[in-house]
């Protein structure tokens, strides 16, 4: 069973049949996302930040598991997956460094 398959039968157990399905499940979720991101308090924005960074290793997960099941000749399938390696740890660090930045804010300064 190919990768493209497997995703295949995956995508049809959750009743998602044609490119609308997944359209419509995208702009869903956009709308969701907006609408959960703009009703959180400001004082919550660095745990939900972290939280995201966390979640985000899931994409280096997944682009090492598409590299491992992509056919050595297929030279698009790998880099293709190299640079989802690369953009998704560039995302997770990038994400850190600004989470310690606003957790910095809330430090209280010494007074000299």
């Amino acid at each position: 069973m190919t990768l493209l398959q497997e995703t295949s039968d995956f995508i049809t157990i959750f009743g998602i049949d044609t490119p609308w399905d997944v359209l419509f499940v995208i702009i869903i979720a956009a709308f969701l996302g907006v609408e959960l991101i703009s009703n959180v308090p400001a004082i919550l924005h660095t745990p939900l930040m972290s939280g995201a960074n966390a979640i985000h290793g899931v994409v280096i997960i997944g682009s090492i598991i598409v590299m491992g099941h992509a056919a050595q000749d297929n030279y698009l399938a790998l880099g293709l997956g190299f640079l989802a390696v690369i953009l998704g740890t560039l995302n997770v660090v990038g994400g850190f460094v600004v989470t310690n930045r606003m957790l910095e804010m809330f430090k209280k300064k010494e007074k000299k």
